[in-house]
């Protein structure tokens, strides 16, 4: 019989996910397309607008480390960031990530973005809702957070639509763009493995 404390502990291999016209693989960091969508995804405005990451993106290398960073978080089962491509092409649309899992609480937090040549086509609420599903069918969380900087009203919008309810406003829990010595609040919003699976629209 598998120890309690083992399961939990035990080390996550990304998935291939399909649906809603979209496949979620895993990032290779040895992969030049890869570390390139890595590297626009974070030089895009819009990104640096609404995130500011631990380790700043700004070169091929840097990128490619990021990623390298990414994979450790996979191999310890701290994290899951997934590739988001088109199903029929194989296109980068962006990235998905469960992270900040924590299997004895059973929760974790959600982030999303997509490249800019890809939106308005609902990615990241297909990546959202494949992602959400994974976490709460194949991990066992209970409980997904989102958190997104006030004003990021399609962020909103998005997380509304793959049932994260909102729940309340945090002060300071966000660093301002561009900057790590001062902060702005952030939206919450939550859903539960109970609660019910939005279509994809």
């Amino acid at each position: 019989m598998t120890d309690f404390r083992e399961s939990l502990s035990a080390p996550l291999t990304t998935p291939v996910l399909d649906g809603h016209g979209l496949r979620l693989r895993a990032w290779d960091p040895a992969s030049a397309a890869d570390v390139d969508a890595w590297l626009r995804g974070h030089l895009d405005p819009e990104f640096r607008r609404w995130n500011t990451p631990l380790h700043t993106v700004d070169d091929t290398a840097g990128a490619r480390t990021s990623l390298e960073r990414k994979s450790a978080d996979v191999a310890a089962g701290r994290a899951m960031p997934f590739c988001v491509t088109d199903a029929a092409d194989g296109t980068i649309l962006g990235q998905i990530a469960v992270s900040m899992i924590d299997r004895v609480l059973s929760f974790a937090r959600v982030g999303y973005w997509v490249l800019p040549e890809a939106r308005g086509r609902h990615v990241a609420t297909g990546s959202l809702l494949l992602a959400a599903r994974w976490a709460f069918t194949e991990v066992g969380l209970h409980r997904l957070e989102l958190g997104h900087a006030t004003g990021h009203g399609a962020s909103c919008r998005i997380a509304g639509r793959c049932g994260f309810r909102y729940e309340g406003t945090l002060r300071g829990a966000m660093w301002e763009e561009g900057r790590r010595d001062a902060f702005r609040d952030a939206h919450l919003h939550a859903r539960l493995a109970t609660d019910p699976e939005p279509e994809f629209p």
